[in-house]
Parts: C-alpha cells; sequence; structure tokens
C-alpha cells in the first residue's frame, strides 16, 4: 500500500469514527509526531539513579561496551 493510500484510509476511517476519546488517542498520537522534543519528565527515583551513575562514572566505576558485553554473555552461559 502506498503513502497516499495510507493516508487515504486513515483519512476515511477517522471521518467514520464518532467515539472522542478514541479520536482524542488519535490526536495525542499526531501531535507528538509533529511537535518538538521536549524534555521528558523523570521521576525522583529516576533522577536519583542518574545522580547515581553519573557518580559512578566519575569514580571510575564503570564498564566499557566490550566489558559489559562480556559479563552479558556470561551471566547467560550460567543458566
Amino acid at each position: 500500500m502506498s503513502t497516499q493510500e495510507l493516508k487515504n484510509l486513515i483519512h476515511e476511517s477517522v471521518e467514520n469514527i464518532d467515539d472522542k476519546s478514541f479520536l482524542d488517542a488519535i490526536n495525542s498520537l499526531l501531535q507528538r509526531k509533529y511537535q518538538s522534543a521536549t524534555q521528558p519528565v523523570l521521576s525522583d527515583h529516576l533522577l536519583k539513579r542518574i545522580k547515581e551513575s553519573k557518580e559512578q562514572i566519575q569514580q571510575g566505576r564503570s564498564f566499557s561496551n566490550t566489558e559489559a558485553d562480556k559479563l552479558v554473555d556470561e551471566w547467560l552461559t550460567k543458566n
């Protein structure tokens, strides 16, 4: 199906929907596509974890991607 055919199908489908909450959900999805990126809202827990992670990196308590891959491989082969 071409992009234009898909647009036509979606337009036609939306024209036949009378459920306001469903239309609000569709509108929300469409608005996200065309709004500029905004700063995500993070929970206090996630902010705390990010702060802890930054501190660990500054203290040299981190792994390279290669080291992390090796650890994951070890964990997966132990089971």
